[in-house]
């Protein structure tokens, strides 16, 4: 049988990344001064939780500079701050990359993985391993950088940060279907499940913990914050899956927009990384309209000045995501020569099976 992963065994445009260059993104890059105390930091506490060992995997991940991508993301953060944001945005893509090998083609497995994290974010101390029992390094994390983010935050930004995580982890298994299907989904139902896995909902959760706030629930649901943050996962999706296509290629990746739309409507690459660039500026450019309409309906709803300039706060960091995550992207070596070939002919990265043991103690992590 031809699974949907099989579409991803084709060959490579001559450089798709350069296409990225196309996508205009309305708002300026600007990086945060602490970005390599975050780096410092963020090194040894993946060390601590056992997430990196040895000096060769510590090198291989430090190349990527991925506390680059949270200085980004968030350029007025305290150093404290970032250095959390670092972590978090460590242990998402060390996550993420426990998945190219066999265990992202089993959703029943990754159901218990991604429930054994998810038990970390219970209001007490149940997910606390049993006497004796030591407890994975991604669940360790994990539980590290929950603890550390929601210490001292309102109930309702929890309740909402905890919610976005739950869908962020559960977005995983429908990955692995959309890879051991019969047919690669359509480009609608590819962005449902990736607008969650890609992680864009709890970095914007940050953005509010960065900025002191949590915007009230009728603001942050409603229109047009609700789609705002929509076009937001989409160009973050979209540059991502640009950059990332010769890497996901040699891995035999499927959940990707231009092989998507390639297969959809038999455009060569290169045709298709100029479509998905376009959307994302049609999407950009529509960010822009929407954000204009603000003034007039927070003012039309008696939003007080204070509230307003959160929102204010709250869409710059939009702006950031979608800003630093393409400078980003254009410079990490997660997505150069050295990128493809650390996936390519079945590599994987040194820290890409955490999940094994993961999923032999599951079993604890919930006593």
């Amino acid at each position: 049988m031809t699974h949907a992963r099989d579409f991803g065994q084709q060959r490579t445009p001559p450089d798709p990344t350069r296409r990225a260059a196309a996508i205009r993104i309305p708002f300026p890059a600007r990086l945060s001064p602490h970005a390599e105390r975050a780096r410092r930091h963020t090194l040894q506490w993946l060390q601590e939780m056992g997430m990196l060992t040895g000096a060769s995997a510590t090198a291989e991940y430090d190349a990527l500079r991925l506390e680059r991508l949270m200085a980004y993301f968030y350029p007025d953060a305290t150093g404290t701050d970032l250095e959390l944001a670092a972590d978090f945005n460590a242990w998402f893509f060390i996550f993420d990359d426990q998945f190219d090998g066999s265990l992202g083609l089993q959703p029943e497995a990754i159901e218990q993985v991604v429930a054994s994290i998810g038990l970390t974010m219970a209001a007490d101390d149940t997910t606390l391993p049993a006497p004796g029992k030591q407890s994975s390094p991604l669940v360790r994390g994990f539980r590290n950088i929950w603890h550390r983010a929601t210490a001292g935050r309102p109930a309702a930004w929890q309740h909402r940060f905890r919610a976005h995580w739950q869908t962020y982890l559960a977005a995983h298994q429908g990955e692995a279907h959309h890879r051991t299907a019969d047919r690669l989904p359509s480009l609608q139902e590819f962005l449902r499940v990736r607008r969650e896995s890609i992680g864009v909902q709890p970095c914007l959760d940050f953005t509010e913990r960065c900025g002191g706030y949590t915007l009230p629930e009728e603001l942050h649901e409603a229109s047009p914050l609700a789609k705002m943050r929509e076009i937001t996962a989409d160009v973050v999706i979209f540059v991502n899956d640009i950059v990332s296509l010769v890497k996901e290629l040699a891995a035999g990746e499927v959940n990707n927009s231009v092989i998507i739309l390639r297969e959809q409507t038999g455009r060569t690459l290169e045709q298709s990384v100029e479509r998905i660039a376009a959307l994302a500026n049609t999407r950009a450019a529509r960010f822009v309209r929407l954000s204009s309409t603000l003034p007039k309906i927070l003012s039309a709803s008696g939003v007080l000045p204070e509230v307003r300039g959160h929102v204010d706060h709250y869409v710059a960091g939009m702006g950031n995501l979608m800003a630093g995550n393409l400078a980003w992207s254009l410079a990490t070596a997660r997505y150069d020569e050295t990128g493809v070939a650390a996936v390519s002919r079945g590599r994987q990265r040194p820290w890409a099976h955490l999940t094994e043991t993961t999923s032999a103690q599951s079993g604890d992590v919930s006593r």
